[in-house]
């Protein structure tokens, strides 16, 4: 017996890229997106074939991901943000449903979305999350989606073939 593995290769010549970022926390958010730009550069990604959507905040980054993910124009689509508890819930309701969205666009669209939003009790936390102590997320959400693109491609070409073989021919593989 023989276990077949299967998983994307971190090679992104030829992927076309969406990114969007939130402008609220813009001093975690562009260094997110400077981390995100650099994997994709480092593993082949022409700058060309990158596009950025900056949105006001990570409440907008589901919605306009799942628009941007249906144009059919882009192999993934990478959603940046920060949200830092403050002394209010609003941390609790905007993390959250920013979650729950972006988990909802990926199993709504035919490309990978990624989430890569930070939810931090600080802004020290939100910081070392950002390209200090804990690396870049930015960075790790980019080749989340070289990754997860690769992967959607390769499945892709299954279904193809599946679909590609009529029962006839399967009948007479026996």
């Amino acid at each position: 017996m023989m276990t077949w593995i299967h998983e994307g290769k971190l090679d992104g010549t030829g992927i076309k890229p969406a990114v969007v970022v939130s402008r609220f926390n813009s001093f975690i958010t562009k260094k997110l997106l400077d981390g995100a730009l650099d994997c994709l550069e480092r593993h082949g990604v022409n700058t060309d074939d990158i596009n950025v959507f900056w949105v006001p905040g990570a409440w907008e980054i589901p919605p306009v991901s799942v628009r941007i993910a249906d144009t059919g124009k882009f192999d993934c689509v990478i959603c940046l943000g920060a949200v830092i508890r403050g002394e209010t819930p609003h941390f609790e309701y905007v993390s959250a449903e920013s979650a729950k969205g972006v988990a909802q666009a990926a199993m709504l669209t035919d490309v990978p979305v990624i989430y890569g939003i930070i939810t931090a009790d600080t802004v020290d936390q939100a910081v070392d999350r950002a390209g200090t102590k804990s690396g870049n997320k930015g960075f790790d959400a980019a080749m989340t989606a070289i990754e997860m693109t690769a992967l959607y491609e390769y499945v892709a070409d299954l279904e193809e073939s599946m679909d590609d073989s009529s029962p006839e021919e399967e009948s007479t593989k026996e």
